[in-house]
């Protein structure tokens, strides 16, 4: 006999959103969704963003405690095969760039990590700490990951490499799905996003790109929609602003080819399980 476990979501006012193939966006009421049977997802990712270790007057080490234990969590009830962090790993103490790289590395998976605005350091010392520039890709059977910089060793905001981005669009352009990490969106959606008009040209023609995600917002954790493409936001992990909540959003990819994804709020998070014996 097989015991499958089926989790519902009761997350309050967060939702389920489901990109399909064609890249239609489903959302649903998460308090009623059920996530799929473990055998129909192919791959799992989590994101989260905005630590700001260092941040005076923020209890940003017991706060990384609880976000890296609430993840662990997740990869010990339904597995994740990696973690992004999506930039302002620290705040603008390079200080404290180790120390947050110790922390980081009690995750139980993978992780990844982009560069954001806080992350106050050049990119050769960056790269000598977590072994990624601050532009990279990822590549796992067929979907690939693009990582973009949004922020100089000042934080000053900046478009992604145009160069870098153009070659990286083509070369991956044969995989069935893309996704692209950048921690400030292309867009003045937000007080704190950076209008990168030629970037989105090239998201906007890249058919197989499913959806980017950002950080640097602390108080979005929703989706926004241009030309048919989706941009996900996370909440945050620490900080003195932002949603009520800290939170992190996960991805799963499933085999019909679908994507759900949906923003995690562990805080107030209960699940319900059923065993269906087959």
């Amino acid at each position: 006999m097989a015991i499958n476990r089926r989790d519902f979501l009761k997350l309050s006012y967060k939702t389920a959103i489901i990109i399909s193939g064609s890249n239609v966006l489903q959302s649903f009421a998460a308090k009623d969704y059920r996530l799929p049977d473990l055998n129909k997802v192919r791959a799992r990712f989590a994101i989260a963003s905005d630590g700001h270790y260092g941040q005076p007057n923020t209890s940003y080490e017991s706060m990384h405690d609880q976000m890296i234990g609430w993840i662990n969590a997740e990869q010990n009830k339904r597995g994740i095969d990696f973690t992004m962090i999506n930039g302002d790993l620290f705040h603008d103490d390079t200080a404290m760039l180790p120390i947050v790289k110790a922390k980081w590395d009690n995750l139980g998976m993978p992780y990844y990590v982009s560069h954001g605005n806080h992350d106050k350091i050049a990119e050769t010392g960056w790269q000598q700490t977590w072994n990624m520039p601050w532009h990279y890709a990822i590549e796992k059977n067929d979907v690939a990951f693009l990582v973009l910089n949004t922020a100089d060793e000042t934080g000053k905001y900046i478009c992604p490499d145009l160069e870098f981005t153009k070659t990286q669009l083509e070369k991956y352009k044969s995989k069935n799905q893309l996704f692209v990490f950048m921690h400030i969106t292309p867009f003045n959606w937000t007080p704190g996003g950076i209008s990168c008009p030629q970037v989105v040209e090239m998201f906007d023609q890249q058919s197989n790109l499913k959806a980017v995600f950002h950080g640097h917002d602390h108080d979005q954790d929703n989706v926004k929609e241009n030309n048919g493409k989706h941009y996900f936001f996370d909440s945050h992990v620490a900080g003195n602003w932002g949603t009520a909540y800290r939170g992190y959003r996960i991805v799963e990819l499933l085999k019909n080819g679908d994507i759900l994804t949906y923003q995690m709020n562990p805080a107030i998070q209960k699940q319900v399980n059923s065993n269906i014996i087959d």
